[in-house]
């Protein structure tokens, strides 16, 4: 009887063992400190991202493309607040003059201001500007929880698709693609934009997935990975704890070490965002931060 009691111990225990390694591989569980060996966290596939009006020194396009040098990074997505239009022009001869990729730009669209086939002055003003430069680029698109205020999901569905579609339709003639942005609410959940997507079809329009815009996601993004990658553009990482808070540097969190060997594990290939989002802060020293915080986690510390 004793043997069979320490049998059982010994079975239980190893199941205990295969599920808690599932779990890990899944995004959930214990986080391994063991180096992460990926070329995805070299500094030349980071990009940066929410730099432009959270920056308490208000950098000027220029003095911006020379900090992304200074921390080796050679691409970013422009963010942007009205009081930035006029200088949009600077901005995209900045980049170019200092060999840095403005891999993208964001647009906003919230039904107040925006329609389909007609956008608002504001989001106009970019996207005639970029066309102007010949850029061809990624637009990475956010939506107010007002698009979506159908009663149901088919409709939903059907709005997503023709917005995708409409804008898609205006970035053609530079070759644009549009990249859905999960940016909370109904259109935030992943399952919802790959839905948007095969109504609307794949070709020059994919996703970008924001740690810091999922954490009721957590502990499904081992699951959601996979789905997603078909259509995945960048990856924006940050500091994750499911309690919040929404912003944290990368490596102070509880979770963000596992769901980024995940990633790497995935076979994903694209680049990885770094945030600047913090008000009130010195963009150059939150974006530092959060390259080290990478650098620590992909070298097992």
């Amino acid at each position: 009887m004793k043997s069979l009691r320490s049998l059982g111990c010994w079975v239980g225990a190893a199941l205990l063992l295969i599920a808690a390694g599932t779990r890990e591989t899944r995004g959930e569980g214990p986080a391994s400190r063991e180096a992460i060996r990926s070329p995805l966290f070299a500094d030349e596939n980071l990009l940066a991202w929410c730099i432009v009006p959270y920056d308490q020194r208000e950098r000027s396009p220029a003095e911006r493309i020379a900090l992304l040098r200074e921390l080796g990074l050679r691409q970013y997505v422009w963010d942007w607040r009205e009081r930035h239009l006029s200088t949009l022009n600077q901005e995209i001869e900045a980049a170019r003059e200092g060999g840095v990729k403005l891999r993208g730009v964001w647009l906003w669209i919230d039904e107040r201001n925006d329609r389909i086939g007609a956008l608002g002055p504001a989001n106009t003003n970019v996207v005639q500007t970029v066309a102007a430069a010949g850029l061809s680029l990624e637009w990475w698109v956010g939506f107010h929880a007002n698009v979506f205020s159908q009663a149901t999901d088919g409709e939903r569905i059907a709005k997503g698709a023709a917005w995708a579609t409409y804008l898609r339709d205006l970035a053609a003639p530079s070759q644009g693609t549009i990249v859905l942005y999960n940016h909370g609410d109904w259109f935030g959940e992943p399952e919802n934009q790959i839905r948007i997507i095969a109504a609307a079809g794949k070709e020059r329009l994919g996703m970008v997935y924001n740690f810091h815009h999922a954490h009721a996601q957590i502990d499904r993004f081992g699951d959601l990975l996979p789905k997603m990658l078909p259509h995945l553009r960048a990856v924006v990482i940050n500091g994750m704890r499911p309690e919040g808070p929404k912003i944290l540097p990368v490596g102070s969190g509880s979770h963000e070490r596992r769901m980024l060997r995940v990633l790497a594990d995935s076979g994903y290939r694209g680049p990885i965002g770094i945030l600047g989002h913090v008000e009130d802060a010195d963009v150059g020293e939150v974006l530092r931060r959060n390259r080290d915080g990478l650098h620590a986690i992909a070298a097992g510390r």
